[in-house]
């Protein structure tokens, strides 16, 4: 029987709390060392993971502690220093998207992995969803045919404010579309994998307070390819609850799917999934919850697979890449009142 893989946990706020919550329910992993900022949010790791060493700082965790592989949690402008250290002592490395809050950050980001020979897996956990992931393997199996127009969209309340308001802190948060509609980047590039790569995006967006102007409540983008497949990735922080649609359109087919909780970690989520093959109308039924707490779960499990075997993740560094990257190019689309091109910005 192998020894379980040997988890640090970086930060330790509202999502890095889920994150040790998946990797101490795992069998197959064990928490070891969690950096945690705050004397009070310390006191809360030593009650819940007594076994767990405990560090005030990530750097000090990486340099003293014994581990495998480092589960980073930490506010987005941190992810490029707390990554590069872990990687330079050959540590394997799980990264919150996004991945970085800049380009050149996330180009760094996945050259360290190649230089070091340690396997980045960036946290698009959605792809591992029983129902986001589900649609790419229907329209894979070729059900509605060749894609040809993806849309994701979210309505939800506003965010939270995060550790000591960074979340509302533009110098710490990087942009609200860098939060959730990262994700949606991420799912609409990979339902469109057929295409090749995107080449325009054209981006819209607003604020409802002028005290943060770039900061954006509603956000909504549009990028096509070569081929004339194009998807449009939208949201707006300025509704309630949090209730999110996707819907594919192809050649042959389409299908349509939805998920509403009362808030985003919803543990009794409502979802549906409907598939139309050209002929009949299906309506997939779904064996596991879809959510991202569940996806979380399943993203623990392939990192203990990755750092066993080798597999490829999911989510490659060159996925977290392409995702941060569509959304700054977005938000350099919204400063400049017009559609700009995709490919030379992100070659890496």
């Amino acid at each position: 029987m192998s020894s379980p893989v040997r988890f640090a946990l970086a930060g330790f706020g509202a999502w890095g709390k889920f994150h040790a919550q998946s990797i101490a329910g795992n069998p197959d992993a064990k928490l070891v060392a969690i950096t945690a900022p705050s004397e009070a949010s310390r006191e809360e790791v030593r009650k819940l993971y007594p076994e767990a060493h405990i560090f005030a700082d990530s750097l000090d965790m990486i340099t003293q502690a014994e581990f495998d592989i480092i589960d980073i949690a930490t506010p987005s402008h941190t992810h490029r220093e707390i990554a590069l250290a872990a990687m330079a002592k050959g540590k394997h490395v799980l990264l919150e998207k996004p991945m970085a809050i800049t380009l050149d950050d996330c180009k760094a980001i996945v050259a360290g992995a190649q230089q070091h020979g340690v396997h980045l897996a960036v946290g698009h956990e959605l792809r591992l969803s029983s129902q986001w992931g589900r649609i790419k393997e229907i329209i894979d199996a070729g059900t509605i045919g060749d894609p040809q127009y993806v849309l994701v969209e979210l309505s939800r309340k506003p965010y939270r404010q995060g550790a000591s308001g960074w979340r509302y802190d533009q110098n710490r948060v990087g942009s609200w579309v860098l939060e959730e509609p990262i994700h949606f980047f991420d799912l609409a590039r990979w339902y469109l994998e057929s295409s090749g790569d995107p080449v325009e995006l054209h981006a819209y967006g607003n604020s409802r307070d002028p005290q943060r102007p770039t900061l954006l409540d509603n956000f909504s983008s549009m990028f096509k390819y070569a081929n004339g497949s194009y998807a449009v990735v939208s949201q707006t922080l300025a509704a309630f609850e949090h209730h999110q649609t996707v819907k594919v359109s192809g050649t042959k087919g389409a299908l349509w799917a939805a998920w509403s909780g009362a808030l985003d970690r919803t543990l009794e989520p409502e979802y549906f999934l409907k598939v139309f093959d050209g002929d009949k109308l299906e309506t997939v039924k779904l064996e596991k919850h879809s959510g991202e707490v569940f996806e979380l779960r399943e993203e623990i499990a392939q990192c203990v697979e990755m750092v066993r075997t080798g597999k490829k993740p999911i989510a490659t560094g060159l996925d977290g890449l392409w995702s941060a990257g569509l959304c700054l190019i977005a938000e350099e689309s919204i400063r400049q009142s017009r559609p700009l091109p995709v490919g030379e910005m992100l070659k890496f």
